[in-house]
């Protein structure tokens, strides 16, 4: 068996799925029991259902009592506290690195991630008590650390929606990260929050061809709807990056400098990036992925990953896990910096402010609804 058929080689198929990113459903890496599906049987799934099997969105209620979580032992991440509404994400994109995350709820970093989400119906509530503390000055927060707080979900749901209410309220400063337009439907709390200088957008970007969009991030919104969102969030005003995230070498990183001229067009003020992460089975999912929609190519974007990575597939160090290291890294950050400072995207970005911060009025909103 080689080294990359040993690295994912627990990896377990769930037959054709229509509709989202991924092709398996790893176990659990923390389950000692494991459901392996023969070979015959997916044969015959194949057979009865040619154009894939459909596998609809599940919610579960997540109860946790608190709505900011805080960051810990980790120097290469510039911020200090998130809210994430949802756990897991119906984009469904195949490289997320947040993937592996579900594994502690008990579900597969696979299919499950994108179809079993758990959502924090209560987060604008419980992000309200934590505000009205004390010991709280108006530390900025970021949606979301870990899934998309614009995700499908959210136009019905407004979970996300709730949250922002409360900072608008409050002019808590929000840095929210997103593949989506829905981040246009409240335009209207972020103007009021970019007023105070508390509150950016940044939209990732992996992508200009939509065809490979629809592929790697099949629920997300498209390369021309997030430009049109970044374009639409720079004419109010308001602070807006593009992350071109993840780069894939090989696959993607040839479009580094036609997307942040199309970033710098639609009104960006800056721009970063991150290399492909693919930590535990994510491995398995990408590379399985890759094989399916690009198996002319595959062994060598396989190859030109392992040049960024000394040699694997993912390097959990940090630092190293966002950039890489190697000659290819050092092409691609040089590629990057290049194109950036060309298109004016490599201009200092000022920080969000919490001097306008205020407690939220006592008795307000849903805070008794906790006690």
């Amino acid at each position: 068996m080689s080294g990359t058929e040993r690295e994912h080689a627990d990896a377990l198929p769930a037959g054709k799925v229509r509709g989202r990113g991924a092709g398996l459903n790893p176990g659990n890496r923390f389950e000692a029991v494991r459901l392996h599906v023969l070979g015959d049987y997916l044969d015959e799934v194949a057979a009865e259902r040619p154009d894939g099997t459909q596998v609809l969105t599940r919610l579960y209620d997540d109860r946790s009592r608190a709505a900011l979580n805080k960051v810990v032992d980790s120097p290469d991440i510039g911020f200090e506290w998130t809210v994430n509404p949802y756990r897991g994400c119906e984009h469904g994109c195949i490289y997320c690195y947040a993937r592996p995350f579900h594994e502690y709820l008990g579900f597969s970093s696979g299919l499950d991630f994108e179809t079993r989400i758990v959502v924090k119906r209560s987060a604008p509530a419980r992000l309200r008590a934590a505000l009205a503390r004390p010991s709280w000055r108006g530390t900025p927060i970021v949606m979301s650390g870990v899934t998309d707080p614009y995700q499908p979900v959210e136009a019905k749901l407004r979970v996300t929606r709730g949250c922002l209410e409360v900072m608008a309220e409050c002019r808590q400063p929000v840095a929210i990260i997103t593949k989506s337009r829905l981040v246009l439907r409240d335009l209207d709390l972020l103007t009021a929050l970019a007023k105070e200088k508390a509150a950016s957008v940044a939209l990732s970007i992996t992508t200009l061809d939509h065809d490979l969009a629809a592929k790697m991030e099949p629920r997300a919104s498209s390369p021309r709807a997030r430009l049109e969102a970044v374009e639409r969030l720079a004419a109010a005003g308001g602070p807006v990056r593009v992350m071109v995230a993840p780069i894939v070498p090989g696959l993607t990183d040839h479009e580094i400098p036609q997307i942040l001229k199309a970033a710098a067009e639609a009104g960006a003020d800056g721009a970063g990036y991150v290399l492909l992460r693919l930590p535990h089975q994510v491995k398995a999912l990408f590379l399985e992925w890759l094989g399916q929609h690009f198996p002319d190519r595959a062994s060598h974007v396989e190859s030109q990953l392992r040049g960024a990575r000394g040699g694997q597939l993912y390097d959990p160090r940090y630092f190293a896990r966002q950039r890489g290291e190697g000659a290819r890294a050092d092409q691609i950050r040089q590629a990057f910096d290049v194109f950036r400072a060309r298109f004016g995207l490599d201009r200092p970005v000022a920080g969000l402010s919490g001097a306008s911060f205020r407690p939220p009025a006592a008795g307000s909103g849903e805070q008794f609804r906790l006690f």
